[in-house]
């Protein structure tokens, strides 16, 4: 089991690149392994976050924007997996809790 951050590394705006950093310090803290993917540097990497990401979780417009964090190849969601974690008090080292909070409604950021 892989927990993979897909981010962009060249993104222009500064709340995309905070979101990012929020992510991986998170994991970090928790002592979660797991793998960044820029999908800036390759386009079959963007595509495929693009697909895999559950229809019901695009957005109503556009693309969805990274962060996005996979397990393997399931999705687990976003910055939104992240704060539910955080308001929760999580604090583990299983790469698994991430699966857990899987379709559970994420407070509104």
């Amino acid at each position: 089991m892989v927990i993979r951050v897909f981010i962009a590394s060249s993104s222009g705006s500064v709340a995309i690149k905070k979101r990012q950093q929020d992510v991986v310090r998170f994991l970090e803290a928790n002592r979660i392994d797991f793998e960044e993917v820029d999908i800036t540097m390759s386009e079959d990497q963007r595509q495929w976050m693009y697909k895999n990401i559950p229809e019901e979780r695009q957005p109503a417009q556009g693309n969805p924007l990274p962060p996005q964090i996979f397990d393997d190849d399931q999705y687990c969601g976003g910055l939104r997996l992240v704060d539910l974690h955080r308001r929760q008090g999580m604090r583990s080292s299983n790469p698994t809790e991430l699966e857990n909070l899987q379709g559970k409604q994420a407070p509104s950021l």
